[in-house]
């Protein structure tokens, strides 16, 4: 299904800056380490392609698990009015990204959800993370579920 979430006109301010930047950094390298996690759950390295550049973003995500060993994310921004920069990168590359997660890298392909399969996907990440619903309250866009499969 297409990447197809507009931006909404109100939400919480999303955090920018080095601060951001540097605190991604020490996030990336505890999950990797096996240490690191988000919001009380669990957590994975995405990694994209540029939607412009076209070099290899990097960014922290929390996941949920999926049917069939997949992993569910949300495109939250911590109920920013806008979607974070990796939810263009995987519309741009969905067959060109991958995780690291669990110690090992999985090279996957990216789908966001849609009708009942959002909602009981939705459903099991809030049920898991309340504050993901707090972070739909805060703005007008329906938070992008996606859904990273394995590719073989």
């Amino acid at each position: 299904m297409a990447f197809d979430t507009r931006n909404g006109s109100r939400g919480a301010r999303q955090p920018r800056g080095r601060l951001l930047i540097w605190a991604n950094r020490l996030m990336m390298r505890r999950i990797r380490r096996g240490k690191g996690g988000m919001r009380g759950g669990q957590a994975l390295v995405l990694r994209t392609v540029g939607a412009k550049s076209g070099e290899e973003r990097q960014s922290p995500v929390a996941w949920f698990p999926g049917e069939d060993g997949s992993w569910l994310i949300c495109a939250s921004a911590g109920g920013a009015p806008k979607n974070p920069a990796w939810y263009y990168n995987l519309a741009a590359h969905p067959d060109r990204v991958s995780i690291d997660v669990d110690g090992k890298t999985v090279p996957v392909t990216a789908e966001q959800l849609h009708g009942d399969e959002r909602e009981a996907a939705w459903q099991t990440i809030t049920s898991s993370a309340p504050g993901f619903a707090e972070y739909q309250v805060k703005t007008d866009r329906e938070l992008p579920v996606i859904r990273l499969t394995p590719r073989t």
